[in-house]
């Protein structure tokens, strides 16, 4: 049965690249090509081998956080002017440079499925390499997230179209919550306020671990409350492949920590490394931690990769992308709990 929803997933996504097509009243655009995490930058070669490209490579091949070996944020393609054909276009990242004194207005623009859809594009204008390095400079975090968010939504679009239906059901159902996890995902233990789902391989591992912790104060929203009680969870309901072993958080590598709204609501998020205490398994994870303030409680999803060997930052961004598809069944409640705090303040 596992190999048949397997097989069902590729074909469904094989589907979804021929079907996928976005037609906008003028242009029909073909489906983006290339890997997850490649990303082309169209500049010459004399400039990508000078400043410019290496203030590039600095933001968007710098060393992606939260993973137990180097990787880069994205796995950048240089292509020359020249070279930039329709081989390229579809890509599903660009950047396009136009360096020259020529340049008539010069700034940034961003701008989604130029050629290919969905796809991301960002536009940089300069008359010379030190107005460019310096516009680029001023707007690398803008263009950071612009490509990152891409990529998490792509994952999410075909999440949110074909999803295992247990799972999603089970969440609504028993937890008040709803979340979209690819077919193939199965339900490995569930108990009161805790569920734990799971996609194995031979090669790779990917789970989730979803449960609640009762709401008294913002205090919650801290990195030692929420590893502490992350790690009581873990110990008494994650066992690891040894007797007396089991998953904990890795304490020698400092947490990232973050504090934004999901959904409007509250929430925070972390990323780390985990491990199994008394064994040698080991991988990064990402959790998302959310009030939910009609049930006077927070949501927490914690999601790991096990893939021994093998990159893993590809593999973390998809089990990213299936945490934050998670969704309170009462957030309309929610949304209007957090109005009336804001119209008190």
């Amino acid at each position: 049965m596992r190999t048949q929803n397997i097989v069902l997933f590729l074909l469904i996504l094989t589907v979804v690249g021929l079907q996928s097509c976005k037609n906008d009243g003028k242009v029909i655009h073909k489906n983006i090509t290339g890997k997850s995490g490649e990303l082309v930058v169209v500049i010459s070669d004399e400039l990508w081998d000078g400043t410019p490209g290496k203030v590039i490579r600095e933001t968007l091949a710098q060393t992606h956080v939260g993973l137990p070996q180097d990787e880069p944020v994205f796995d950048l393609i240089h292509v020359p002017h020249a070279a930039f054909k329709s081989i390229f276009k579809s890509t599903r990242n660009i950047i396009q440079t136009s360096i020259s004194e020529n340049v008539k207005k010069e700034g940034i623009s961003f701008t989604d499925d130029v050629w290919a859809y969905p796809q991301a594009t960002v536009q940089i204008k300069a008359k010379t390499p030190k107005k460019f390095i310096e516009l680029f400079n001023k707007n690398s975090n803008k263009i950071l997230s612009y490509f990152l968010a891409a990529e998490k939504e792509r994952f999410t679009m075909n999440y949110k179209k074909f999803y295992e239906k247990s799972v999603y059901n089970v969440l609504k159902r028993d937890f008040g919550v709803t979340m979209h996890v690819p077919p193939g995902f199965v339900i490995s233990e569930q108990k009161k306020n805790f569920i734990w789902f799971r996609y194995e391989t031979p090669e790779i591992s990917q789970g989730i671990l979803l449960y609640t912790i009762p709401y008294a104060s913002d205090s919650i929203f801290t990195v030692d409350y929420l590893v502490h009680y992350r790690d009581s969870v873990l110990r008494k309901d994650v066992p690891g492949p040894t007797k007396g072993s089991y998953m904990t958080t890795e304490k020698r590598v400092k947490q990232t920590f973050n504090i934004f709204e999901h959904n409007k609501n509250y929430a925070s998020e972390m990323r780390g490394l985990w491990r199994v205490q008394n064994d040698f398994m080991g991988g990064p994870y990402i959790e998302l931690a959310e009030l939910d303030a009609t049930n006077q409680r927070v949501v927490v999803a914690f999601g790991y990769v096990y893939a021994p060997s093998k990159d893993k930052r590809n593999l973390l961004r998809q089990v990213e992308a299936m945490i934050y598809t998670l969704k309170m069944n009462h957030q309309a409640k929610n949304d209007k709990i957090s109005s009336q705090i804001k119209m008190g303040n």
